[in-house]
């Protein structure tokens, strides 16, 4: 999980000098390699190595596992070593944001090796014509798969199979990347009138791609891997005979409840974690604490209240405070 490890890369390294590709920590030969030979592709690498702790963490909030371990890179718990259907969705996040990243890299001019994507060969529709500047998606997924897909290429590490399941999610990842792509578009015309419209494809948010995976992950398939043919392939471990399909999340070993901290199974447990009083949902005190009670805390909260604007041009505020209930597993 080399993109994570990225996320540790110091600011101070300036990443202009091709022996600095040495320095990058959790790199294969290959993704040297391609540092060396893409340098300024890097940035942008590191950049979304960031982003993919940020949005895991976003998206997985309300759960009890909540993506903590990702901040331990590069020495993960168990819960990202093995193949659960936690590792499942980091690998799957991770290529997204890596594709994701350099594709909007192109479309703000910080890639020289890339533009604008292509003008679509449809019609835009009535109204509108294309313009702009389109997310350049085939050469962040080209690219994003080159850096993102190599430490599975590597023989002598892991096992054939935890191979297949991260190569397999990567590609689910940079799956529902495509699926984010959508038309924007600006209006033009006389007073706002927008009687005319350009647009352009771009890319969702990335909390968004991470939104649409962990639904994804909710719905993932536990397979084995078993001979088909003359080789070995993922199958689904029920006994159903259907191939995995190419848009659903895959693991090999079940996950622990993530309720009480045991680090040999990658749990950091939900003690202290806040929960929801009031919630049926994951975040609710009963699930999230796992039946074992919660402790009330009240906290008093001073924020700027009844704000006025005055001509010209200040604003004025008072000071008000109010009292916050929040509630922590025990």
């Amino acid at each position: 999980m080399v993109c994570r490890a990225l996320s540790k890369t110091p600011a101070a390294l300036a990443l202009n000098q091709t022996q600095h590709c040495k320095q990058l920590e959790g790199l294969v030969s290959a993704q040297v390699q391609l540092c060396r030979s893409n340098l300024e592709l890097m940035h942008t690498v590191v950049h979304a190595a960031r982003e993919v702790m940020k949005a895991c963490r976003r998206a997985f909030a309300d759960m009890r596992w909540n993506c903590s371990s990702i901040e331990l890179a590069p020495n993960y718990l168990l819960d990202l070593e093995r193949g659960t259907r936690e590792s499942a969705f980091v690998y799957a996040l991770s290529a997204a944001a890596i594709s994701h990243a350099i594709a909007r890299a192109c479309t703000s001019g910080d890639l020289p090796g890339c533009s604008c994507g292509p003008v679509p060969g449809e019609p835009p529709g009535p109204g509108n014509r294309w313009g702009g500047c389109a997310d350049n998606l085939s050469y962040g997924l080209l690219m994003g798969a080159k850096f993102s897909d190599a430490p599975m290429k590597v023989k002598k590490t892991g096992s054939q199979a935890n191979k297949l399941m991260r190569l397999h999610n990567s590609e689910v990842g940079r799956q529902a990347l495509r699926a984010s792509l959508e038309m924007k578009c600006k209006c033009h015309g006389v007073s706002g009138s927008c009687s005319i419209r350009t647009c352009w494809k771009g890319l969702q948010e990335l909390r968004d791609v991470a939104a649409d995976l962990k639904t994804r992950y909710l719905s993932a398939t536990k397979v084995v891997h078993r001979p088909m043919g003359t080789r070995k392939h993922l199958v689904p471990k029920d006994l159903d005979i259907r191939p995995v399909k190419d848009s659903e999340l895959v693991y090999l070993q079940s996950s622990p409840d993530f309720c009480m901290k045991n680090e040999k199974v990658g749990s950091h447990g939900t003690q202290d974690r806040q929960c929801n009083k009031t919630s049926n949902g994951s975040d609710s005190c009963d699930l999230m604490c796992c039946g074992r009670g919660y402790n009330p805390y009240t906290d008093r909260v001073v924020e700027r209240c009844h704000c006025k604007y005055h001509w010209c041009c200040y604003v004025t505020c008072r000071r008000c405070e109010r009292t916050v209930e929040r509630y922590v597993c025990k």
